[in-house]
């Protein structure tokens, strides 16, 4: 960021308005509408924080250039969206205030958060509220009552509304104190190392969990048929996996295009299936 750019930013951030934070709220809900394999609810995300972003950054290449920022790989519960969003804000006002912060934490905090806000969200919305909205709708349903299903519908709704409304609050209210306080004890630098370390477990516990790749070749040694895939996997489990992800990202970084990969990984598969490869 120029020097004369953040002097106008330095005079043109203050706090979240109303506006702004319903803004927030009402485009959370948009986040999975441009989902996508590779980015997920990034853009969505983008979209959820343009209004904010706009106020903080008067500049048209500051503004740009943290919209890009926010495109970066980004999954969370929907429903708690709201929480990393609205502290995504404070830091990123924190930044306009601070040329020497480093932006790279935005997005370090974002990823590292978004697995154990994910594993709270999915459990207590997926597992249990819905479970048990839902049992309240079809104890009235299963009576021919059409209340049932409204009813369904009115609870998990209120539930879903104020949790993102209060998450959103607490986001913003959270982060604008720590980066205040942190900003003396210079605990920045500490979380942003913290939250790259968290972020990387993030995203390995993803490839062995979402990536699923092995090989049903063959072989006989010594009269007995021993299969290749029981070798991988006393060598390094999931290495497979593991393998094909590090070779999407070099494709990646010599700038292939995602869509390339995608029908390289199909037309792949298809071969690999029909040759009893995989």
């Amino acid at each position: 960021m120029s020097e004369q750019a953040f002097q106008v930013n330095k005079q043109g951030v203050g706090t979240m308005t109303p506006a702004e934070q319903r803004s927030i709220f009402w485009r959370s809900f948009t986040i999975q509408g441009s989902w996508s394999f590779d980015k997920m609810m990034a853009y969505g995300c983008m979209y959820a924080l343009e209004k904010p972003l706009r106020r903080i950054y008067s500049s048209d290449d500051d503004f740009y250039a943290a919209l890009e920022r926010h495109t970066e790989t980004f999954n969370i519960t929907p429903h708690v969206s709201p929480f990393v969003l609205s502290l995504a804000v404070a830091m990123e006002e924190e930044a306009a205030k601070n040329p020497d912060f480093d932006v790279k934490a935005i997005n370090n905090l974002k990823v590292g958060l978004m697995g154990p806000l994910s594993g709270i969200g999915d459990s207590f919305f997926w597992g249990t509220f819905r479970v048990i909205c839902a049992g309240i709708g079809i104890g009235l349903a299963s009576t021919g009552n059409m209340m049932g299903s409204i009813l369904y519908f009115l609870l998990y709704t209120a539930i879903h509304f104020a949790t993102k409304i209060l998450a959103g609050k607490l986001g913003y209210q959270l982060g604008t104190q720590f980066l205040e306080k942190s900003e003396e004890a210079h605990l920045m630098e500490r979380l942003s190392y913290g939250a790259s370390i968290l972020g990387m477990t993030v995203i390995g516990a993803m490839i062995a969990t979402m990536v699923s790749l092995s090989t049903s070749l063959t072989f006989t040694l010594g009269g007995t048929e021993t299969a290749l895939q029981s070798i991988f996997d006393q060598i390094f489990p999931n290495l497979l996996p593991l393998a094909a992800t590090f070779i999407c990202v070099w494709l990646l970084n010599k700038n292939v295009k995602t869509i390339y990969i995608i029908l390289g990984i199909f037309v792949l598969s298809v071969l690999g299936c029909m040759l009893g490869i995989f």
